[in-house]
Order: C-alpha cells, then structure tokens, then sequence
C-alpha cells in the first residue's frame, strides 16, 4: 500500500483516516480541499486543479483524501489502494455539524476546512442517493481489478481497519 485515494461524503471521515493512514505508512498526505481552495475560498481553476493531482499522483507514495467527481480518475487510475468511506447519510450529518463544533469555520492547515452552507449539507443528505452511484461506477471502471478497493461503513469498522493495517506494516 503505497498509493492511496480516500474517498467518499463530507463528514465521512476520509482527512481523519488520511492522516492516521499517512502516519501509518510514513506517506505524504494531501487533502484535496487545501489544494483546491485559498484562505478565502476561492477555487483552484480546474484544469490547475487536474495538473496538481496529475503531478502528486506521479509521485512513488501518497494519501490523497477527497471526492471530486470530475478529478476521480485521475487518482483512481494511479492508485493501488482505494478507501471509500461509506458511512450513512446520519453518520455523515453529524461528521460536518460536530467537525464544525469542533474546529470552527476556515483552514486548520491539518485537512480541516469547514464551511457549512445549506449547499454542503444538500450535498451530503444526497450523496448516497445522487454522488455515491457515480463514485462506485468511477471506481469499479479506473481501480477495480487493479487496485484494493476498502469500504469502511463506520466509524468501529474504519477504527479496526486502521489497527490492521497498522499491525501489518511491522
């Protein structure tokens, strides 16, 4: 396990189990929200945006956490390990209104960028139901077959995952 995509809905968990995995593998970690917006917010164009991940993903180890739709593939055809974190749409409500309650809103410069707005709680009460089918498919075209593929359901199940992985790594 070298290269790793993390995948899945905001509040899913996926900057927690990157950084514990980029500590686990001693791996570079990069959170796609930090390279994607500026302190201010403002967005990355697009096709800087895909020239970023294009070079991170050259490199010989990585965790990259994020969803992006339209950049998936990128990641999930240089990867050997992909994560998806499949929580519920509860679990995942409460990820963004506890990270929220805990960090405040902004940069943290550790993969923690908040800002709730009725757009990202839409996003993440529907992403089961609309962006979910579309991560699969990705997946299951650019990385099934090639690569690992981790559905972790939970927060219990993502927890044992990482002692396992963290035990096999010594």
């Amino acid at each position: 396990m070298k290269k790793v995509a993390i995948v899945g809905c905001g509040g899913s968990g996926k900057s927690h189990v990157a950084r514990e995995l980029g500590s686990i593998l001693d791996a570079p970690v990069t959170h796609l929200d930090a390279a994607f917006y500026d302190d201010e917010w403002n967005a990355l164009p697009m096709d800087k945006f895909t020239a970023l991940q294009h070079e991170l993903v050259s490199q010989p180890q990585w965790v990259i956490d994020g969803n992006y739709n339209s950049t998936l593939q990128v990641r999930l055809e240089a990867c050997d390990t992909v994560v998806l974190m499949d929580v519920s749409t509860v679990a995942a409500l409460y990820g963004v209104i506890s990270r929220q309650l805990r960090h405040g809103t902004g940069h943290k410069g550790n993969g923690v960028h908040n800002r709730i707005h009725w757009g990202v709680i839409k996003y993440v009460a529907t992403y089961r139901r609309k962006m979910r089918p579309r991560v699969m498919a990705k997946i299951e075209e650019f990385a099934a077959g090639r690569a690992d593929v981790v559905l972790l359901a939970n927060r219990r199940q993502t927890r044992d995952w990482l002692r396992k992985v963290a035990s096999e790594q010594f």
